[in-house]
């Protein structure tokens, strides 16, 4: 199996929260969560690896997923929602897909923050609701072909990622693994992360991983 590399290691008061490059269909943990389309279709970008690797039954159980909410004229899975599946034969425990802003669509562009902001609150919500939540592998939301500014993106997934595990109440979760192929995000995200570390939640770990001082 491929490791995927660890770029970012910081320690928050309920858990640790790694940046890495890698593929995370393959990255050991209990939640995988998935970047959707509002029709959770799995037929582009991370998403569609993702549905690749899990198998056709989870197709089949998305369309399931979209007849019934069209039923009610809603969509499968809206802007700012999320939704949890079967992993079928992904080897994690759950899978939850988050649809967040499109940014190649202009009504979402302008008020992608927000958005975001949603998706996150919406993920954060899903991952309570699942008794085995120990580790989550996740992509930045929106960062892949949805086309998200990447510099504001690599900060707004920072700060809220690290201010869920730093504050307020325990979310139960013990690791976060932030997985993305994405260079032009990882690049991004260095940048920010040496401007402005030391005003993120949470202390650095990063030498000490490398040192193999911490897992």
């Amino acid at each position: 199996m491929v490791v995927a590399e660890t770029i970012i290691v910081r320690e928050c008061q309920f858990g640790q929260v790694r940046f890495m490059y890698g593929d995370l269909t393959k990255e050991e943990g209990d939640i995988l969560v998935t970047p959707a389309n509002n029709r959770l279709a799995g037929r582009e970008g991370v998403d569609e690896v993702v549905h690749q690797a899990a198998g056709p039954e989870l197709r089949k159980h998305t369309h399931g997923i979209a007849v019934e909410r069209r039923k009610e004229n809603l969509p499968p899975c809206g802007v700012g929602e999320a939704v949890i599946t079967p992993p079928f034969s992904l080897p994690h425990s759950s899978l939850i897909h988050v649809v967040g802003p499109d940014c190649r669509r202009p009504t979402q562009d302008n008020d992608r923050r927000e958005l975001l902001k949603a998706a996150y609150a919406s993920l954060f919500e899903r991952i309570g609701e699942i008794e085995n939540r120990g580790t989550i592998v996740l992509p930045p939301l929106s960062m892949d072909i949805f086309a998200y500014p990447h510099r504001e993106g690599a900060r707004m997934t920072m700060e809220i990622v690290l201010a869920w595990m730093d504050s307020g109440a325990d979310p139960g979760v013990e690791k976060v693994k932030i997985i993305t192929q994405e260079t032009n995000f990882v690049n991004n995200m260095k940048t920010v992360y040496r401007e402005s570390e030391d005003r993120f939640p949470g202390v650095d770990r990063t030498r000490e991983y490398r040192r193999g001082l911490i897992d």
